[in-house]
């Protein structure tokens, strides 16, 4: 049975596409666009490829988390593959980077390097993701990263809409509690990991025990 958004946003793709290959980094982020866009009429494929997500276990909650929301709203699923010696490859020498900085820049270009190739092997003229809905992420830069994605395919565009507006980034965590969807505690790269487990440990806080946090338990401590 197929969710409906709680608020109707129109939406309209680049030159008045129906067919958009979204990719998607995880289940909490992807859900409001997913609903948005059936929602609109628009034929979606979700494209999951994340090979920086570290450990497997994590990928592997993550990927399952996003197949279950995507059978539920009847919407296509391409599992894409871990190959996590690209992603390594293309971190190399960037390991002490900072969020938001050269290292994500290289993580998206990776990523939607794949997707745009995926699109234009199998006739999509419009690709899209959900990392730009999250407001730790820097929309700028992820939209430069599916620019120049799209850009070696004269008939693909990246389409660069704000998801958080509208009261967007505010349904994601409201789809999020509903459908209790694993909620990450970080980005998802080892570097990641490294970085918001030292912090913690700074501010005499737990580290990051994978698998252990969903979004119902939130609940359960709200009440």
């Amino acid at each position: 049975m197929q969710s409906k958004p709680d608020k109707h946003v129109d939406l309209s793709p680049p030159a008045g596409e129906k067919r958009v290959l979204m990719h998607s980094c995880c289940a909490p982020c992807a859900g409001e666009l997913m609903e948005q866009m059936l929602a609109n009429g628009i034929d979606l494929t979700i494209f999951f490829y994340n090979p920086n997500i570290h450990p497997k276990k994590e990928y592997e909650i993550r990927k399952e988390e996003n197949i279950r929301f995507a059978e539920k709203m009847s919407i296509p699923f391409v599992d894409a593959d871990y190959d996590t010696e690209n992603w390594f490859a293309r971190a190399k020498g960037m390991e002490r980077e900072p969020e938001r900085g050269i290292r994500c820049t290289a993580c998206f270009d990776m990523r939607f390097e794949r997707t745009a190739l995926y699109a234009h092997e199998h006739g999509f003229r419009v690709i899209t993701s959900s990392l730009g809905i999250s407001r730790w992420k820097d929309m700028d830069q992820i939209n430069g990263s599916g620019v120049r994605a799209a850009s070696p395919y004269p008939d693909l565009t990246y389409w660069t809409y704000n998801w958080r507006k509208l009261g967007g980034s505010a349904r994601m965590y409201e789809i999020a509690k509903r459908e209790e969807f694993y909620a990450q505690q970080y980005c998802g790269c080892i570097y990641s990991l490294r970085d918001t487990n030292n912090m913690r440990q700074s501010q005499g806080r737990n580290t990051i025990e994978i698998g252990e946090t969903w979004y119902q338990e939130h609940l359960q401590e709200d009440a």
